[in-house]
């Protein structure tokens, strides 16, 4: 029954089945490798056939009992083996079946090629006939055009002759007139650089002659002063004159201050560099506090902080914003102080007041005032950097001179105090833009910080 279902098969999908033009693979060689093996699955279990009689008997029975005893070994085997044939034959259907779609695609591909890919190639043909029609046509239009260029490039070569011709011409006309017009300007021109040689040298004499008049005021003040400190010696043994002069101090410095120093907003800012300084410390004096920017400084950053200052004004300015303030000279109240007293001394825009014999003085008392460990601060006008005396340092009347860093560095060296830092503030390119324009390391060594800070700690 099962050879006639093949035959039956065989005979609905017989081999060399092709799909199209395309020839289908022979399933016939895996069917009958199918075949083979299911007869060797079905021979599993049976024993060799041998002729009737005792022997045969025997030899058959003892085979079965090792066939039984072998089962459990080769049970696995046997279903492996099963498995593999119903593979194949899973393997056989599949083939079978994508046979038969490749069949049913190649069939619809015929009709479609019958009924729109036919169609499509006949229309193809009549557009190529059309390009050729087209490239005839586009050869004859070019012809045609290339014969109306040549036509018109020999107009248009004739007309540039005639127009170079008439410029040639045009050219020459002008170039006298331009000749004409030169000649008459440089007279003019000549007549012009006289009277101007004549104005500038007049300028410049006259200002020579200011400039004289000036220098020669300033020599005869200078003089004076000189005479009058001569005389102020004899009278009473070289005593120094009064800090300010009488026309001095009817000026309004706090005014004064406002303008040339800044808003205290600003100041106050700039100060804030002296809190991370002091931070640690107790007992810091402000020496010449003026308008207390720096005693809000301190205060803000929880450092306990009193100033002094000459001026009552800016002490009573200092009083109203609830500083702690006094007025008072700098010298006479630091030797009031008892020694090892206070833990930090600021000293901000004051020593250029001083005398310059003065300077080592405050050092040294300052040194003898401050505990072990304490800090001492000066900030002063840089004298490293030309752009103070342009525009800074003489602003204030009452400026002595100002003082390098390597001589501050050196009048604390010699006060006893160490650890020396020296802190050049605020750039003067960031308020004259213009010394952006030369060179880095120029600028850097001549035009660099307006100010500089400089620190010392009292030795243990």
């Amino acid at each position: 029954m099962i050879e006639e279902i093949r035959s039956r098969v065989r005979a609905q999908h017989p081999s060399g089945m092709v799909a199209g033009d395309v020839p289908l693979p022979d399933l016939m060689p895996l069917l009958h490798a199918r075949d083979a093996a299911e007869a060797k699955v079905a021979a599993i279990g049976t024993v060799n056939p041998r002729p009737a009689g005792l022997v045969n008997s025997s030899v058959q029975f003892i085979k079965r009992l090792v066939s039984r005893a072998l089962d459990w070994h080769v049970r696995e085997q046997v279903e492996f083996n099963r498995a593999v044939v119903s593979c194949v034959q899973s393997m056989l259907d599949t083939l079978n079946d994508s046979n038969r779609a490749l069949t049913a695609v190649a069939a619809k591909l015929d009709a479609l090629r019958e009924h729109e890919i036919e169609p499509l190639r006949q229309t193809m043909v009549a557009v190529q006939q059309e390009v050729g029609d087209t490239r005839s046509h586009w050869n004859q239009w070019r012809e045609g055009w290339q014969q109306k260029l040549s036509a018109n490039e020999i107009h248009f070569l004739k007309s540039v002759s005639e127009l170079h011709a008439a410029f040639q011409h045009r050219v020459t006309l002008l170039d006298q007139e331009f000749r004409e017009t030169i000649r008459l300007q440089h007279c003019e021109f000549q007549e012009l650089v006289r009277r101007a040689g004549d104005d500038i040298q007049k300028r410049l004499w006259d200002d020579l002659d200011r400039i004289r008049t000036e220098y020669e005021t300033i020599i005869h003040a200078e003089i004076r002063m000189l005479r009058q400190k001569a005389a102020l010696s004899k009278v009473d043994g070289g005593a120094l004159p009064a800090p300010l002069p009488s026309e001095l101090q009817r000026l309004d410095w706090l005014k004064f201050a406002e303008k040339f120093r800044g808003a205290e907003d600003y100041v106050r800012e700039r100060q804030r560099i002296y809190a991370d300084r002091f931070r640690e410390l107790d007992s810091v004096l402000d020496v010449g506090c003026g308008r207390g920017e720096l005693l809000q400084v301190l205060n803000e950053a929880g450092i306990p902080a009193r100033g002094i200052d000459i001026s009552a004004e800016c002490v009573a300015l200092c009083r109203a914003k609830a500083l702690e303030a006094e007025k008072a000279d700098l010298f006479e109240h630091l030797r009031d102080q008892a020694d090892t007293s206070l833990g930090g001394i600021v000293c901000s825009q004051v020593v250029e007041h001083l005398p310059p014999e003065r300077v080592p003085e405050l050092v040294r008392l300052a040194h003898a005032k401050l505990r072990p460990n304490g800090l001492f601060a000066i900030e002063t006008p840089n004298p490293e950097c030309l752009a103070i005396f342009a525009t800074h340092f003489y602003l204030d009347p009452t400026h002595t001179r100002p003082i390098p860093p390597p001589l501050m560095a050196f009048y604390f060296e010699e006060a006893g105090l160490g650890r020396i830092e020296v802190e050049r503030l605020y750039p003067a390119v960031e308020t004259m833009p213009s010394l952006a324009a030369l060179p880095e390391d120029f600028r850097k060594e001549f035009f660099g910080s307006l100010d500089y800070a400089i620190f010392g700690r009292k030795l243990p």
